[in-house]
């Protein structure tokens, strides 16, 4: 048995913003998948796997039945069977290992399923965000829903604001210099320190002020030129809000990164900004000049992501 594959996504931008109804932009990343697999002798990572589904299963037993309900009968039994989650998608990397565990159960065991291939409209994608968003906190303490909802859909999502969400296209890559790339930081980047460090930040004032005047509003600028395929104007905006994320979201950086970070800044061969809540895992990159960066950055682990 195996079934449907669920990808990864990316995060492009709104990290942090989008808890504060910014907008945000989040597309699938095919170089990672993971599908609910059964085997007869579990061992590693699957039995470890199988052992979380059966956590997951009883979480999901006392889920507001009213949102959504499931077959659990036949979750446990397929569990009890050997039923696993295979995926290639690294945790604590901030590009939704999680979210397609979820995408993939939902599709498998709900009731009454909303589907990919009927009409979706905004109504359905905020319902399916909030039974993503319930299901996911299983694991994250506290969940947008979008992760799922992005690896459920296989589409980029557009987030306006907490209410309005939209599947949308993006430009078509080019065969151009310029690229969105990740960085490995060999970490492990854990989720919920992360967001609860952010919202002890948001008591302060002044990090309120920073977030609605400088953050939210070089990000949307970032995700309109993205979509109008405006490259100058996109640069411009994203070093901006590197910078601006540089000074005041540091604890989400590792350590090791604060120099790197700067020296992209300086030079411009490229510019850093926070994959999902950080803390580790990916840091995503954006440059005019892939080879540039490549050169800049020679001693770490790029994986390409899109090109301009």
């Amino acid at each position: 048995m195996k079934g449907p594959l669920f990808y990864a996504k990316i995060l492009l931008f709104g990290e942090y913003g989008i808890i504060k109804d910014s907008k945000g932009l989040a597309i699938p990343f095919n170089s990672y998948k993971g599908a609910l697999k059964t085997a007869q002798n579990l061992s590693g990572e699957a039995l470890k796997s199988n052992e979380s589904l059966k956590r997951f299963c009883d979480y999901l037993n006392n889920l507001d039945t009213q949102l959504a309900s499931f077959d659990l009968e036949s979750f446990n039994k397929d569990i009890d069977a050997g039923m696993y989650f295979d995926s290639s998608i690294p945790q604590g990397y901030g590009i939704g290992s999680s979210g397609a565990l979820v995408a993939s159960v939902y599709e498998k065991y709900a009731n009454n399923k909303i589907t990919v291939l009927e009409n979706l409209t905004r109504d359905k994608l905020l319902k399916l965000k909030e039974i993503f968003s319930l299901m996911e906190s299983f694991f994250h303490g506290k969940s947008s829903g979008l992760d799922p909802l992005n690896s459920y859909l296989s589409l980029p999502i557009l987030i306006n604001s907490k209410e309005n969400i939209e599947a949308t296209g993006i430009p078509s890559q080019k065969e151009g210099k310029g690229a969105v790339f990740l960085l490995d930081s060999e970490q492990i980047g854990e989720t919920e320190p992360m967001v609860t460090l952010f919202m002890n930040k948001m008591k302060n004032e002044g990090f309120r002020k920073m977030l609605s005047e400088e953050f939210v509003t070089y990000t949307d600028a970032c995700i309109d030129d993205f979509l109008k395929g405006n490259v100058k104007s996109l640069f411009k905006n994203v070093k901006s809000l590197s910078k601006v994320v540089l000074t005041n979201f540091k604890p989400m950086i590792p350590n090791a990164f604060h120099k790197v970070w700067e020296n992209g800044l300086k030079t411009n061969d490229y510019y850093l900004k926070l994959c999902g809540s950080g803390g580790g895992g990916y840091i995503l990159g954006f440059t005019e000049d892939y080879e540039k960066a490549q050169k800049s950055l020679e001693n770490y682990k790029l994986e390409l992501v899109y090109r301009f």
